[in-house]
């Protein structure tokens, strides 16, 4: 998920509704495959939704790469070497920003590092230690949830009768996904699960935070500080606390597992920032959320291409924890409308 929160829709911006319409292949005879390329890239439906479904790609993957690093690394490497990668590869853009912003800037920017990047990282490697990527993957759905939630607890933000029955349905389906596991018995909850939801919930209060604070920086400045300001930290304790070179140096899928994670780090934060703010300025931010829906059937397909079990309770929970992100995500008709 991206550690930015989308700007709103701006003067002049042209919602996809209003672009127009893909011309069919076939109106123009003639045309060399090269030209119909390039007249798809240049036309902006098509590229708004290529966008889209790259990124549920990316970030529909990102929980298999975790899977991938655990077969050679601790949780705790993982998430270090997370952000590690995704650090060193915006580090550029960090330094020619970061002597120019206010120190309270820096401030909140080493707060949004933290729970925008660095505490969700290790919780989500460890969780998936006893969760499969599947399952992690339907659960992240449950960030835009906590970002209407904190945002009214503690921004004074309106909360509905929608907001409130459509968190309600998801944290049923949360509870569903973690007994699943156990056919139903309440006696062996995967809590486990409980370090997904805290992570998205770090999800929720970093938007909030860079929505109250933070909405005159771009966003691409914002995740490419606040992963500078806190790259060192991981840095320490990969070096200094792990056995990340005894690992590196004896696992038999070593380089296989930091290939993983580094792809994790550098496509998955990264290259997926970049394409998300090139969406953003395209559409507008109800389109770009439709990412929330994907990810989930991206992870499921490919934890299943991977081998992993889904009983049917799965897609029980599965369906209520994105039915009640939906719910939660509709706004009340105008009168009139």
């Amino acid at each position: 998920m991206p550690t930015a929160l989308p700007k709103g829709s701006r003067a002049g911006e042209t919602p996809l509704e209003h672009l127009p319409a893909a011309t069919p292949s076939g109106a123009t005879p003639g045309r060399t495959k090269s030209e119909r390329l390039s007249a798809a890239r240049s036309n902006p439906k098509i590229m708004a939704w290529f966008l889209l479904i790259l990124l549920a790609i990316i970030w529909g993957n990102s929980f298999i790469l975790i899977k991938k690093g655990l077969l050679a690394y601790s949780a705790g490497e993982v998430g270090a070497l997370r952000i590690l990668s995704a650090g060193l590869a915006l580090l550029p853009i960090a330094l020619r920003h970061v002597g120019k912003l206010e120190a309270r800037h820096r401030g909140l920017l080493l707060v949004i590092g933290l729970v925008g990047s660095f505490i969700p990282a290790f919780l989500f490697a460890k969780a998936q230690t006893q969760l499969s990527s599947s399952v992690t993957g339907i659960l992240n759905a449950l960030t835009p949830l906590f970002v209407v939630l904190i945002g009214a607890l503690f921004f004074g933000h309106r909360f509905t009768r929608r907001n409130a029955i459509g968190l309600a349905i998801s944290f049923v389906g949360s509870i569903v996904l973690a007994l699943a596991r156990a056919g139903g018995d309440l006696g062996a909850i995967n809590y486990y699960a409980g370090l997904v939801i805290l992570a998205t919930l770090c999800y929720g209060l970093n938007l909030n935070i860079i929505k109250a604070y933070l909405g005159s920086l771009k966003p691409v400045v914002i995740t490419s500080v606040s992963l500078a300001l806190v790259m060192p930290a991981a840095l320490v304790y990969l070096l200094g606390f792990t056995n990340f070179t005894t690992h590196l140096q004896t696992q038999p899928t070593a380089g296989w597992s930091l290939l993983a994670v580094v792809t994790l780090g550098v496509v998955g934060t990264a290259i997926a920032l970049i394409l998300f703010n090139k969406l953003v300025q395209m559409t507008t931010p109800m389109f770009t959320s439709f990412t929330t829906y994907l990810i989930p059937v991206v992870a499921v397909i490919v934890g299943v291409l991977d081998g992993e079990l889904l009983l049917p309770m799965h897609f029980v929970g599965m369906a209520a924890v994105i039915a009640g992100v939906y719910i939660a995500n509709q706004k009340p008709k105008q009168p009139g409308a």
